[in-house]
């Protein structure tokens, strides 16, 4: 039975390293404010809890188990709270999301589409014609 507990607190603290170094790649690698927050917040709240939950499988049932939970519930309540109110300042401050990225030179992309010449158009009205 033990190797059990020892075999899902290795999963548990191998799966909390995972998200922990996905989190810190995604801080790393995501262009703007607000993808870099939400790789910060998901690292501190499952890869943290993870490993916390990993550590309170091989504590067993002791006072450090409790000290452990204690600290868990203390990132699982107020590292998405931190995350939200960082990000509504972010907002209230007028940061805006970058959406796409696109260079303004270069000539815009083909719309997939075509434009019909007149509102009435495709409807059995004669389009009006252009005197240039």
């Amino acid at each position: 039975m033990s190797w059990l507990v020892d075999a899902a607190s290795w999963a548990c603290l191998l799966a909390g390293g995972f998200f922990c170094l996905v989190g810190a790649i995604g801080l790393v690698r995501m262009p703007d404010f607000y993808t870099r927050m939400h790789a910060a917040s998901v690292t501190d709240t499952l890869g943290a809890g993870l490993v916390l939950l990993g550590l309170m499988l091989q504590a067993g049932l002791t006072l450090v188990t409790v000290k452990l939970l204690m600290v868990g519930l203390l990132l699982f309540f107020s590292a998405p709270v931190a995350a939200h109110a960082l990000t509504k300042a972010a907002m209230m401050r007028g940061l805006a999301p970058k959406l796409a990225e696109y260079d303004v030179s270069a000539p815009a992309p083909p719309s997939p589409l075509p434009r019909p010449l007149s509102p009435h158009a495709g409807r059995g009205e004669v389009p009006e014609s252009r005197s240039d």
